[in-house]
């Protein structure tokens, strides 16, 4: 019997024109972007669908609009009969995740993350923090690269996506220098990347202490499926334990290799990425080659997913 996990997308997997085809194709989208709509004030629809992309990368819209067309996939899914055993997502995508496991409301998670976005975004002034990428580092290195940069700054882990990719988070000068470091150590590539705040390091701290008031101000209910959360990479059913880790991934590294390891060991073999991109599909073929990922963000996605759910 297939155990199935729902996994939901994060920051970086934007991009114009998504969501479109599953509103033009499957009522139950609809009426979801329209609920995102009313709930934000603004029309994060014809952003998803439209753009700008300059728009769609500010973070406190990228958020809400990543969020929305991932609860508009589920509904999709929901519809077809689709349920998980388990969810995760990545950073961002844990907010998905929690209004699928249903701790969260979907408006609820709307506005706690159009709130995250902008408490991240104005935590670090421009120019001052960076993230890169580093792709093929040799094992056994990063803790004293990360050492050896930092002279005085920040640098940290901020993503262990998988055995080949990491990224890193800090104050700009650190970040470069961690880049430079971890190619000469090796690395396939160390690339800054086109992000607009250092996430998941230290500087984030100030938007950690502004969105404690919001997240304690929100329900958050038991779940109906676990979640292996970010922080941990360990598996929760509690509303106050998914309220702790989404406080506690702000400034602390997405933990998402293990986070699907602990998946895989509890017995799931099929994984679907669920919302915009195949970013998380990618990554578990590197963390595990032998585990199963399909996606489901577009309307074109269901005839493989349906083929597939059939065997």
């Amino acid at each position: 019997m297939f155990k199935t996990a729902f996994l939901f997308p994060g920051q970086g997997s934007q991009f114009a024109g998504m969501g479109k085809s599953l509103a033009e194709a499957y009522p139950e989208a609809s009426p979801i972007f329209e609920e995102a709509d009313s709930a934000l004030g603004i029309s994060i629809s014809e952003l998803c669908f439209e753009g700008p992309e300059e728009e769609l990368k500010r973070t406190e819209i990228t958020q809400p609009a990543l969020l929305t067309v991932s609860v508009a996939a589920l509904a999709v899914l929901r519809s077809k009969g689709m349920t998980p055993d388990y969810v995760a997502g990545h950073s961002l995508g844990e907010y998905s995740a929690l209004v699928a496991a249903g701790s969260l409301k979907f408006e609820d998670a709307l506005r706690l993350v159009q709130k995250r976005g902008r408490y991240m975004q104005e935590a670090v002034p421009d120019g001052v923090g960076a993230m890169a990428a580093l792709l093929k580092l040799p094992e056994g290195k990063l803790d004293q690269i990360l050492a050896e940069a930092r002279q005085g700054q920040v640098v940290a882990a901020a993503n262990l996506n998988s055995p080949d990719q990491i990224a890193i988070a800090g104050h700009a000068g650190a970040v470069e220098r961690a880049a430079e470091l971890a190619r000469a150590a090796g690395a396939r590539r160390a690339v800054i990347l086109p992000v607009s705040a250092p996430f998941h390091c230290l500087l984030m701290e100030p938007a950690q202490k502004r969105l404690k008031a919001d997240l304690d101000a929100t329900e958050f209910r038991d779940l109906s499926v676990p979640l292996i959360n970010n922080w941990q990479a360990r598996e929760i059913w509690l509303g106050d334990e998914a309220r702790e880790g989404l406080y506690q991934q702000v400034p602390n590294p997405v933990l998402w290799g293990d986070s699907v390891r602990t998946l895989a060991a509890a017995g799931v073999t099929r994984f679907i990425e669920v919302g915009a991109g195949g970013v998380l599909t990618g990554l578990l073929r590197n963390i595990d080659p032998s585990l199963v990922g399909f996606k489901f963000g577009e309307a074109a996605d269901w005839g493989k997913l349906s083929a597939a759910a059939s065997v």
